[in-house]
């Protein structure tokens, strides 16, 4: 098996075709079967359709848009040239850690990340918009998540990068205000992803 795995999005690899589960467990990744998602009491890991309105759900329905539109990022094949997604890479501890330069560096984790030959980005290599990146480490279980990923160089630059611990629920702090787009946030972003099956089922 490959190191390297490409999905449309990381939670379709996650939790299948199907929606919720019956009760809260932590789901694996194929390729990383030692890795779950976040322990199994996690927020991403629990049933929200038992679970009573929130008392401001009006207000943010309303920051919203009720009647906005949806930008889901399903689909396969291509669209304006580049692929259809946000795809992600599977790699371990012999996948070389780098150094990566940030716009938003105080708000970013500067650690060595593990960006593999080939990397996926987001749009694929020529595109212009956000360029997400997303590598799970099988061995060591850690999520790290780029914004903006580029070559410039022969040097790995980003708007903005962070990371986590697989088997903890702890959410990441980043120094200074936050200015960055939610690509770095608290809490990681690849586990609200789905995939076109589960809200189609």
């Amino acid at each position: 098996m490959s190191a390297s795995r490409v999905a449309l999005v990381l939670t379709a690899a996650l939790a299948g075709a199907g929606g919720l589960s019956a009760s809260s467990s932590a789901h694996r990744l194929p390729a990383a079967p030692s890795c779950p998602v976040f322990p199994r009491d996690a927020a991403w890991n629990q049933r929200v359709d038992r679970l009573p309105v929130a008392r401001d759900s009006a207000t943010l329905v309303r920051s919203i848009g009720a009647d906005a539109p949806a930008h889901p990022d399903f689909g396969s094949g291509l669209y304006d040239g580049g692929p259809i997604g946000i795809p992600y890479d599977v790699v371990g501890r012999r996948t070389p850690r780098t150094r990566v330069s940030f716009d938003y560096a105080r708000e970013s984790d500067r650690v060595p990340y593990p960006i593999p030959r080939g990397v996926h980005v987001e749009g694929g290599p020529r595109s212009t918009g956000d360029r997400h990146a997303i590598l799970v480490d099988r061995d060591s279980c850690r999520l790290y998540e780029l914004y903006a990923l580029h070559r410039v160089g022969g040097d790995w630059h980003a708007g903005s990068g962070a990371t986590w611990n697989l088997r903890s629920d702890h959410l990441r702090r980043a120094a200074g205000p936050r200015r960055t787009p939610p690509a770095c946030p608290s809490s990681p972003d690849s586990p609200g992803r789905t995939s076109y099956a589960a809200p189609a089922a």
